[in-house]
Parts: C-alpha cells; structure tokens; sequence
C-alpha cells in the first residue's frame, strides 16, 4: 500500500489525487499500467511532484500533442518501466471537430466545453481545446468517449453545433508557441493590468475575462480583477497561451517594472 496520509498531505486536488492513488495501488497489484482520465495541469503537478517521486511507481503524461495543459497519466509499476525496452504507449486519444457558426454570439473555449459537457461528455474525457476561429473549435477526445460523441449535436451558447470524431492526425493543432520574453512598466500589479499587459489584449477586456472565470492563476481560477500577482505566478488565459512573472522591481518614479515570460 501507498503512504496515501502523506501523498494527501496539503493538497489542493485531495479527492482527484486520491483516486489516482487507487488507480496506482491496482497498478502495482495487477503489474498491468493503468490509464487515467484528463486530468488538468494543477493535479498534474501534484502528482507527478508526489506519485511520481516514488521508487515504485511510474508516471507519464500525454495529452495528444507536445504542448497539452490537459493530459491522461499513465501509472505503472518502476520495475516494469525499467525493464522494458518497447517505447510507452501512447495514450487512447481521438481528436474532436465542434462545428458551428460563431459569427454573431462568439463564444470562449470555456463556453464549448460546457456545452460538451452538457450534452453527456464528462470532463475526465475532454483534453485540451481550442477555438477555430468563428467556425467553431476543435478538441482532444479520450477513445473511451469517441462513440458518445461522434455524430452526436449539442449546443454552445445559443449557437447549434455538430460534433464529429476524427483522428489525431487530422486535428489542426494551435500554433506552437515558443517562449517570449517581455518587459513592462505598470501603476500596479492588478492581475488585469498585468495581464493586459503580457497577452495583448485591452485591459477592459482582460478584466471582463477575469469576472466571466476565464482566467486563472497557478492554475486557480480568479475572478477578481484586482488581485495582485507577485513573482512566479503563473497566469492562464485559454486561446492566448500563459504568462509568467519572472522579474518584478519597483521604479523611482513608485511604478513597477515587470519581466515576463509568455508561452
């Protein structure tokens, strides 16, 4: 058995690391590597930080394509991984085509996945998704799932949309983007403000995206556009990528000069 008193030990996932701990435990019982539904870049952390440090256990993350926040873990036994000369396998992952017309009611990749949501797809099943334009958006989709989707229409906002399963190899993936590095000088360190700042977007409508929960902050979602950031925070925006305070240093003139990193 798992020291699982001291794997809970401070989490902010306690429930979702609890049951990766159970699927670990029946991975070093059975000697079969288990799979995991999506979980998300916070639990992630946590568990390859605590899991993952084990002797015994194994952990890998994929997420369908090289820069996924969203990812399925597989869990098996270290000896076995050490063993073994075959490569991991790849996790069970189609990709989903969300088709509808967004001209006149846009929606964020936070409106889709709702949508997703309530049409019978549970969350452990959706990975990563990202809008395609005003035509709708497209996903990464467990294979579990991949027949309760496929063919099936729901609804995204008031917009009504198609959902169609297709292979990984036909997704079009979000631009890849490499780290940026960007200097500012800002009154405060409002998240709106220095969000506006490192994402390029009006800091009105950085701060609307904050209220509507679009936002989120070492991977918390913040709905106060006053909250102030501090070095090594992290902030997440879906469509836009991810910033990182890297630098802060206050100027003569009571200001603060900033250096960020955006991904």
């Amino acid at each position: 058995m798992l020291p699982r008193d001291t794997l809970l030990k401070g989490s902010r996932c306690r429930q979702e690391l609890a049951a990766l701990i159970d699927l670990a435990e029946e991975a070093l019982r059975t000697w079969e590597p288990r799979w995991s539904g999506f979980v998300d870049a916070e639990l992630k952390e946590e568990a390859e930080a605590r899991l993952g440090a084990l002797s015994e256990v194994s952990l890998l993350a994929d997420g369908g394509w090289p820069q996924a926040e969203r990812c399925r873990l597989l869990i098996g036994r270290a000896d076995l991984a050490a063993d073994s000369e075959a490569p991991a396998p790849a996790a069970a992952v189609s990709g989903l085509v969300v088709s509808g017309n967004f001209l006149f009611d846009p929606a964020e990749p936070a409106d889709v996945r709702q949508g997703l949501l309530q049409a019978g797809l549970q969350a452990a099943d959706l990975g990563d998704l990202w809008m395609r334009g005003d035509r709708g958006a497209q996903a990464v989709l467990s294979q579990e799932a991949a027949t309760l989707a496929d063919n099936r229409e729901a609804q995204v906002r008031s917009v009504p949309v198609r959902l169609q399963v297709v292979p990984l190899e036909q997704v079009q993936w979000p631009a890849l983007r490499s780290p940026k590095q960007l200097s500012s000088v800002e009154a405060s360190l409002r998240l709106d403000a220095v969000g506006s700042a490192g994402l390029g977007l009006s800091r009105s409508r950085m701060a609307e995206l904050i209220r509507q929960g679009a936002v989120r902050v070492n991977w918390q979602v913040v709905t106060s556009p006053s909250k102030e950031l501090r070095c090594g925070d992290r902030v997440r925006l879906d469509g836009r990528g991810e910033l990182e305070v890297v630098e802060i240093q206050p100027t003569k003139r009571d200001r603060w000069r900033l250096v960020m990193q955006r991904r």
